[in-house]
């Protein structure tokens, strides 16, 4: 039966209210009965095993689309690409909707396989269970076949010159857990026919036991601050600015708090300009060691810099004539409601049931504005109940403009300098010829449950495969592995990301997990930015930090601005770059972590007149600082 287009736009828009068709409509339910209905009665109806792997709308030529947008033509055929399998075949279909018929049917003869279908998982996940080798496998564990949930598994591909639609079923066991990933049934490998969903090849090699089924408003008193399992100091320095002490963390197996992080604060930042001419060489500033976040901090308003649950921390500070000053506002403290989910999971496996958890996403900010000048920078500190810190830095403001006689770029002489930071802001004369490379500095000194710790650089790496295993009978070729390694001294802490795959750890080498992991903490790093600048530039010269984004030293309370404690017109002989070359021992010791967050701003005509947020950041995360996810309470499990 075929349905012309008008008839079925009549039927459409009184069943759905719509008056006017895109052409671009995703596939309504109306149109997947049609198709279903036109494939049903043409030959291939009748095809034994006949499923539908990809039913999605055929779009048109974007010409057409766009003439009908005009409303110069009328509406282009209605079609859908239509992908069946049967016979062991696979078919592609086009449908026209408009005529109501198949237009073109022809069999894929290329490699690989259209999705599988829902149907096909849940058939496939159920042989096992019906499989005498299996049920003698699951008696043999000492286990009881009825807690026993099965999932499919795609197996890819490792270079078969002949393949069929396959699949390896994997099995865990419920028995005293909802959890049912947490505990795996090792070493039973079962291969699905997909096709003639028959079981085609059955191996039971290794023994190894289950894993058991275990359990996985805020207050201010002084400067001291309370918020869930966390719990922290927070202080103004007039250098510095916002600065996190002595936090810690409830470990809700151990009954106690944890220390986590002595001393957390911005350290120095470094904004060289890049314009060559007498009027802006020099301008390559350090705000931190030049001006002072502290000293430039803004009250912070509320409903505007902070959202309406936020409390307020002033600010002290002392001014030239020795007399304290007061920075109302200078902090807000508030929970963050982002609608993002802390943690889901949904088990589908376990017969009869549909098993639903989680939980939202609510997250603690401490956060503080420094304006220098023409740019306004938004610090925040964000504690997560899961023990993760993020610190994250959003740049905003107004552009440093430079007058030019200048009213287009093609005016720019090719010789006088890079016309990538030309932004015409206005028909007038009035452009920006400034690249800006901020480095942000961290001063981390952690205390992963204890003075003493380390820094662990887990590299990953390729491995090629050998066979020489009698257990190893992969196609594979090459895996990937982790290789640990300690940093003994400051200079073999160094540095440079973006060069290999790696892993940053503070751990603690004197605690261990039961499972007999260090504890530790992870250092997720944002983009990696190198200064490029050269290394006899003067500029660099000061910030030598600059040319690695980590450093770790040994502690020295001394020891906090990486520029140098007198920073206005320093020469490079005081600060992170010297006191490494002492390449002091931070093996199992009190150490310090450093970490840039980095910029290289090429400005454009979007960022005239006040620049829109440019944000950065990185994040400290447990890795085997807890027993099992901090979030999921003794119990729950």
């Amino acid at each position: 039966m075929k349905i012309p287009f008008l008839v079925l736009s009549f039927v459409l828009q009184c069943c759905f209210g719509s008056s006017l068709f895109h052409p671009l409509d995703p596939l309504n339910p109306t149109e997947i009965d049609q198709i279903r209905h036109i494939i049903e009665k043409s030959h291939l109806g009748s095809l034994p095993n006949l499923t539908f792997h990809f039913v999605d709308v055929e779009e048109p030529d974007k010409q057409d689309v766009l003439k009908w947008l005009s409303y110069k033509e009328i509406m282009p055929n209605r079609q859908a690409k239509i992908v069946i399998r049967a016979r062991d075949e696979t078919y592609e279909l086009i449908v026209d909707l408009t005529i109501g018929s198949i237009i073109s049917n022809q069999v894929y003869s290329g490699y690989g396989y259209p999705p599988l279908t829902f149907s096909e998982l849940f058939r496939a996940s159920k042989l096992p269970l019906k499989y005498p080798k299996f049920k003698k496998s699951i008696l043999r564990r000492g286990l009881n076949l009825s807690e026993v949930s099965c999932v499919p598994f795609t197996i890819g591909w490792f270079g078969e010159r002949v393949t069929k639609r396959a699949l390896k079923v994997a099995c865990f066991y419920r028995g005293g857990s909802v959890y049912v990933f947490a505990r795996p049934i090792q070493g039973i490998s079962v291969l699905v026919d997909v096709d003639s969903m028959k079981i085609t090849m059955y191996t039971d090699r290794l023994r190894a036991p289950v894993p058991k089924a275990e359990d996985g408003g805020f207050t201010i008193e002084g400067q001291n601050v309370k918020w869930g399992n966390w719990n922290f100091h927070v202080g103004l320095n007039a250098r510095a600015g916002v600065i996190i002490s002595t936090a810690s963390i409830f470990d809700d197996r151990k009954r106690k708090f944890r220390r986590v992080l002595y001393r957390g604060h911005v350290s120095e930042t470094f904004v060289p300009y890049m314009d060559p001419t007498s009027e802006w060489y020099y301008r390559t500033f350090m705000d931190i060691g030049e001006f002072g976040f502290g000293r430039t901090a803004d009250t912070l308003q509320p409903f505007y810099d902070c959202p309406g649950n936020a409390a307020f921390i002033d600010g002290y500070m002392v001014g030239a004539d020795g007399q304290a000053q007061k920075v109302p506002r200078a902090i807000c403290i508030f929970e963050r409601y982002a609608d993002d989910v802390a943690w889901r999971q949904i088990e589908i496996i376990v017969p009869g049931k549909v098993i639903r958890s989680g939980e939202p996403e609510i997250t603690l900010v401490v956060r503080m504005v420094a304006t220098v000048g023409n740019y306004d920078y938004i610090l925040d500190w964000e504690f997560k109940q899961s023990g993760i810190i993020k610190v994250g830095v959003d740049l905003t403001g107004i552009l440093m403009m430079k007058a030019t006689p200048y009213t287009n770029t093609d005016q720019i002489m090719e010789n006088e300098f890079s016309p990538l930071g030309l932004a015409q802001y206005t028909i007038l004369v009035v452009y920006s010829f400034c690249f800006l490379s901020l480095s942000l500095y961290i001063v981390n000194n952690l205390d992963v449950d204890g003075n003493d710790n380390s820094f662990v650089k887990a590299k990953l790496e390729t491995i090629r495969v050998s066979n020489q295993n009698t257990h190893t009978t992969s196609p594979r070729k090459s895996y990937w592995t982790v290789v640990k390694q300690t940093a003994k001294t400051e200079v073999e802490a160094r540095i440079q990301l973006g060069l290999e795959p790696s892993e940053l750890l503070v751990v603690n080498p004197n605690k261990k997990t039961r499972l007999g992991n260090h504890v530790g903490y992870r250092l997720i790093t944002g983009q990696p930015v190198n200064s490029l600048l050269s290394n006899d530039d003067y500029p660099q010269i000061r910030v030598a930090y600059t040319k690695y984004q980590v450093w770790v030293t040994a502690y020295n309370k001394s020891e906090r601005w990486p520029a140098g404690f007198y920073a206005d017109h320093s020469r490079g002989d005081d600060g992170l770059a010297i006191w490494s070359q002492r390449n002091r021992a931070i093996d199992n010791k009190d150490i310090v972590l450093w970490y840039t967050v980095g910029f290289h701003h090429v400005p454009c005509q979007e960022d005239f007149p006040v620049m829109p947020i440019l944000h950065g950041g990185f994040e400290l995360r447990p890795a085997n600082y807890f027993e099992s996810n901090p979030l999921l309470k003794t119990g729950m499990i």
